[in-house]
């Protein structure tokens, strides 16, 4: 029987570390790979087709979600983004586990469509930690971050919604406690079953 991937959905607020951290986590798990999402909005310098996004006309991205194709979407500054349902299926049934990096309200959607997916909320130490985390970035102003902690406070009283909680102190930790949730999804009966059906059979023949 064949074993299907299991579909995990990892939230943050910005500046967290979660885009460290699933990366590093691909790179030591072969089988997990990352959601690659549509959207509508122009192709910047140094992004491919495909990898970064699967870059998608408005009117290609509005059939698709009239179709039902999405399992979650969203309008960020005029410009759509969404997950493609079939391609997730197509991906899940080759065994690969599958991240979804998607927002508490992206997650909500997934949620009611794959109830059985695993969420995962990554959260920083402190307030202060995370403030320091987006000062380092040299990418906003003062009243920009303020705006972003703000925002943040907001995305993290959400964490209640999520099976995992993983708080991201000191990355090595965090990462194997992410290899943890993942490794420990994979030894399920249920999984082990359908990954062993011939072994389990021949040690009770």
């Amino acid at each position: 029987m064949a074993t299907t991937g299991t579909l995990y959905i990892v939230s943050a607020p910005s500046g967290a570390g979660k885009t460290s951290l699933v990366k590093a986590l691909m790179d030591a798990m072969a089988q997990v790979r990352v959601s690659v999402s549509h959207t509508t909005r122009a192709m910047r310098p140094g992004e491919v087709d495909g990898v970064n996004y699967h870059f998608t006309p408005r009117e290609e991205f509005i059939k698709l979600l009239e179709q039902g194709d999405f399992l979650e979407h969203a309008e960020v500054f005029g410009n759509l983004y969404g997950t493609s349902h079939s391609w997730v299926k197509q991906t899940l049934a080759k065994g690969y586990d599958l991240i979804l990096e998607i927002d508490w309200q992206g997650a909500q959607q997934v949620r009611r469509l794959v109830p059985d997916a695993k969420s995962i909320f990554i959260l920083p130490p402190t307030h202060k930690d995370l403030r320091q985390r987006l000062h380092n970035r040299g990418q906003d102003a003062d009243d920009v971050i303020e705006s972003r902690m703000q925002q943040a406070i907001t995305e993290m009283s959400h964490y209640v919604e999520y099976d995992y909680i993983v708080i991201n102190d000191n990355f090595s930790t965090a990462l194997e406690d992410l290899k943890a949730i993942f490794r420990s999804n994979q030894l399920l009966l249920s999984t082990q079953q359908k990954r062993h059906t011939q072994l389990l059979s021949d040690l009770l023949g």
